[in-house]
């Protein structure tokens, strides 16, 4: 049976990233850049009142894909990103085993206007291409672009 570990997001960033220099092959070289996506769902229940839902996720770019943030994602940036689900397992002060569950970036998009974004060095997704050519098509009867 084969299995998927995806995850797609678009969303804002919360804080700046922060970078960090890991020394994983002896050679010190490994760039990591973590910063935190907020992703927000809005809908109107059947009351006609507003809701809002916010779930923070946090990101973890490696190497190339860390040298795009760095350059280029700042607090506020809107983003794509495409990555796998990951949880780490590490020990506090008080030797308790902790868990983190991250979003692995694989590839990034900065998204807002054209002459802004500038794609990671990934290719663009078949995922990414797929939503926009649906968030960007035009239809004469707007009634068949209702959800229900």
């Amino acid at each position: 049976m084969a299995t998927l570990n995806r995850a797609l997001l678009i969303g804002n960033v919360g804080n700046e990233p922060e970078v960090r220099y890991l020394d994983r092959d002896g050679n010190g070289n490994a760039k990591v850049a973590t910063f935190r996506l907020a992703t927000t769902e809005r809908y109107t229940d059947r009351n006609g009142e507003q809701h809002e839902n916010t779930e923070w996720h946090q990101i973890a770019a490696w190497n190339k894909v860390a040298d795009v943030v760095e350059k280029l994602v700042h607090k506020g940036s809107q983003l794509y990103i495409e990555g796998m689900i990951k949880t780490r397992k590490w020990k506090d002060q008080d030797g308790k085993d902790r868990y983190t569950t991250e979003i692995q970036a694989n590839g990034i998009q900065i998204l807002g206007k054209r002459e802004e974004a500038k794609p990671a060095p990934a290719e663009e997704s078949p995922a990414l291409k797929a939503l926009k050519s649906n968030l960007g098509a035009k239809d004469d009867n707007p009634e068949q672009d209702l959800p229900f």
